[in-house]
């Protein structure tokens, strides 16, 4: 991520950390060693702002922490949270490579805002570039720390102990003491004036080795806990009277239905109409008896004029990236090539939905959230029910997916609000309805795209105008001497509410540039291969394709009805090269997903396993947004409300799977959540005109689209 992205993501976004007391922060701890480590003091500062590094150093200054517990046990404390996507075990990886422990003696707390580190969040693919530098320093000092107080036990040098797997022993005679006996009946919290280095690969025991996640045996068993699990004494459930159309503002309420359900309370709070019992099968239908009478905004675009309405009313724009003259590359190409992309709304479509549970405790509130930013939602929460920041508590627990979902918690608010009002604890669950209606979209997008090449197929123009999917991943990585690329700015013009979805924007830009780069290939009479190679500028992007060709086997011929294709794209500071094969059927345009290869240059791969199951997850949620998702609605009024009328990828269109990853452990880890995910839709899409010759220039690649394109 570049500084200024980084510096973006914290001084643009709404939520801010607030100002807490060491001393207090510190105090809730038992005994142990506790070591705090504040972010300024690493390296991975360098390059950015004076003003963030300034903003980092003093207001996150609980960035990481740890404490080795009298048990042994050690708790890594982060605000970073847990969706699935594994850094519950590979934060644990780092901190017990450094500390010399076992990985199953390490204990995360994640997202307590009590207990952790103030974070803005778990998106962007940000938790093992910013998290596991402060940890592993932090771990690294706790080790050291360790070391001079057995030194003063065995009354030697630091340099005749070794450790090994939590315990300190003398390389000169048999004497040995465990971390958990140094520690019993100390609570130290210190830092230290000089820093140790932390390790380099070739000192590597645990990080690089696949692990499977830490908490895997407790999610198939059914022990995990996850918003909707939790269970209070009198709690009830709430369900709320929706509008059908998003927007809606309330005018009048009919209640008089409620009396057919005994115990069943009716919540009014402005907009919000809802109603409780201690049953939530009776909540539902208390609700469905209550009549509402709504004022529904005007429907101003529909699924078929959405990109024309966004052509005509985004006019605001502004140039993100240039190079030499547009007028010049249009002298300079011998041919001019252009079209434009379309990429409908997407849906997170997480298996859990918007859960809270919540109770007040006189004056103070806590909550159980599916919420990527437990701190902003305890923010938000504060702010909507006019409360003292400190007296709400979002407590730490797991999610069922997110995705960039969750990083919106307005059910957190509704829950609270019906809380502070019934005098209960309550419980509200989304209905798969609610989530389609209020989840936030992936935002529709047009992209138009102009290039232009020489008689020996070198890129000579390139302009890019983006309309809704913003610059995420847009650099230009290959070598194009005339070049613009432009963003025109959304106005909050969308029917109803969008935000992030799984590396945003990237996956409708990547479509549209590597949909447009086979385009010009094939205009050129060159294989799209070959064209990348001698047309990219990166080297370090040169190696990930051939990677991913090498696996793949591209110079392979291919079957009856059969087509390749490839993608390039670069998010949250990883590099990916993605092939796809796919089969057509030219009489029923139903593509069959055959085989995906995904290589990526990730830098540090802290836990292969758990980088092969993001990247394995990423391409099916990929496949989804490329074949299948589409979403229908009349202005504010979605028809889209539920996985029978939105299909995401089954086991049985499943693909074989491949990921392959460049070999750089001594550098800087970089994401791996999001990056794989933005490939597959023009890897799609250019697979299916390598089978069929139908060209597809909007997602989802349909069976219809396809036919039209071949007729």
């Amino acid at each position: 991520m570049k500084a200024e992205d980084f510096t973006q993501f914290y001084f643009k976004n709404e939520y801010k950390p607030s100002t807490q007391d060491r001393r207090d922060f510190l105090k809730k701890l038992g005994g142990g060693i506790i070591v705090v480590f504040t972010v300024g003091k690493l390296s991975l500062l360098d390059g950015f702002s004076q003003e963030t590094e300034n903003y980092l150093t003093d207001e996150l200054n609980f960035n990481a922490y740890l404490r080795v517990k009298e048990d042994g046990r050690v708790d890594c404390y982060t605000g970073k949270i847990e969706m699935g996507q594994g850094v519950v075990t590979s934060l644990a990886q780092v901190l017990a490579e450094e500390l010399e422990v076992s990985v199953y003696a390490v204990d995360m707390i994640m997202g307590d805002t009590e207990l952790c580190p103030y974070d803005a969040g778990t998106w962007g693919s940000l938790t093992t570039r910013f998290a596991d530098p402060p940890i592993r320093a932090a771990a690294a000092e706790a080790r050291e720390i360790l070391l001079n107080l057995a030194s003063q036990h065995f009354g030697t040098s630091k340099e005749n102990l070794k450790v090994i797997e939590g315990v300190i022993y003398d390389k000169n005679s048999d004497q040995k003491i465990s971390y958990a006996e140094l520690t019993k009946g100390k609570k130290i919290i210190q830092n230290l004036e000089n820093k140790p280095e932390i390790k380099k690969a070739k000192d590597f025991k645990i990080i690089g080795k696949p692990l499977p996640s830490l908490n895997a045996l407790s999610k198939v068993t059914g022990k995990a806990q996850y918003s909707g699990d939790i269970k209070l004494p009198g709690m009830v459930y709430a369900s709320i009277v929706r509008p059908n159309v998003y927007g809606s503002k309330k005018i009048a309420v009919d209640a008089s239905g409620l009396s057919e359900f005994n115990d069943a309370e009716l919540v009014e709070d402005k907009n919000l109409v809802a109603v409780v019992h201690s049953d939530p099968e009776i909540a539902y239908k208390a609700a469905k008896s209550v009549k509402v009478q709504w004022d529904e905004p005007e429907a101003k675009a529909n699924t078929e004029t959405i990109f024309k309405y966004l052509e005509e009313n985004i006019l605001d724009n502004k140039t993100y990236e240039k190079g030499g003259s547009l007028e010049e590359g249009k002298n300079a190409s011998k041919k001019l090539i252009e079209a434009s992309y379309y990429d409908g709304y997407k849906a997170h479509a997480s298996i859990e939905t918007h859960v809270a549970t919540c109770y007040f405790e006189g004056d103070k509130l806590t909550m159980w959230v599916s919420t990527q930013t437990p701190f902003g939602t305890r923010e938000h929460v504060a702010k909507a029910l006019e409360m003292p920041l400190e007296k709400v508590h979002i407590k730490q627990i797991l999610l069922g997916g997110g995705f960039g979902g969750k990083t919106n918690s307005d059910q957190a608010i509704e829950a609270a609000t019906i809380a502070k009002l019934c005098g209960k604890p309550v419980q509200l669950v989304w209905t798969r309805k609610e989530e389609f209606m209020y989840d936030r979209f992936r935002t529709a997008a047009v992209m138009k795209v102009s290039s232009g090449l020489d008689n020996e197929g070198k890129l000579k123009l390139w302009e890019f105008d983006i309309y809704c999917a913003g610059t995420r991943g847009t650099n230009l990585f290959y070598e194009v001497p005339n070049n613009r690329t432009r963003i025109f700015n959304e106005n909050n013009i969308h029917p109803f509410a969008t935000g992030a979805w799984r590396a945003p924007g990237n996956n409708s830009t990547t479509f549209a540039r590597e949909s447009h780069i086979d385009v010009t290939a094939v205009a050129a009479g060159i294989d799209p291969f070959e064209f990348r190679l001698q047309n990219l500028k990166d080297e370090d992007m040169k190696a990930t394709l051939k990677l991913a060709a090498e696996t793949f086997g591209w110079e392979k011929p291919k079957k009856e009805g059969h087509g390749y294709g490839i993608a390039l794209g670069e998010d949250a500071g990883t590099k990916v090269a993605l092939i796809a094969e796919v089969k057509v059927d030219k009489t029923t345009g139903v593509v069959e997903p055959i085989r995906v290869v995904c290589a990526q240059d990730m830098g540090q791969v802290v836990n292969p396993q758990g980088a092969i199951l993001q990247t394995e997850g990423g391409i099916t949620m990929g496949i989804g947004y490329a074949l299948y998702e589409d979403i229908e609605f009349n202005g504010g009024n979605i028809k889209t409300t539920n996985f029978n009328s939105y299909e995401i990828t089954r086991f049985s269109k499943t693909p074989k799977i491949e990921c392959v990853f460049i070999d750089k452990m001594n550098a800087e880890p970089q994401g791996g959540g999001e990056p794989a995910i933005i490939c597959v839709g023009g890897a799609i899409a250019n697979a299916v005109f390598d089978a069929c010759g139908a060209r597809v220039y909007q997602m989802p690649v349909t069976p219809k689209r396809i036919l039209e394109s071949l007729h």
